[in-house]
């Protein structure tokens, strides 16, 4: 049985509001699999739709932002 792909709204999507965003990188301490700064300073998104099996860590990451700029749909 081959695997079945999800509709894209039923993934969870990783969302950052680039505009409340300081890049501090206390999001990547916590999922350094979905995100990242890098040299310009500013943090990019590595996987908008991150497996669920990292839900817990990006979670964390939302949590810790001290600008709030994270959230997750789905």
């Amino acid at each position: 049985m081959s695997p079945v792909a999800l509709p894209e709204e039923l993934l969870m999507r990783v969302v950052v509001d680039f505009t409340l965003c300081e890049s501090n990188a206390l999001c990547v301490d916590a999922a350094p699999e979905v995100f990242e700064v890098r040299d310009d300073d500013l943090l990019y998104v590595l996987n908008e739709h991150p497996p669920e099996a990292l839900r817990a860590k990006v979670q964390a990451a939302a949590r810790v932002c001290p600008k709030q700029a994270i959230k997750i749909e789905g």
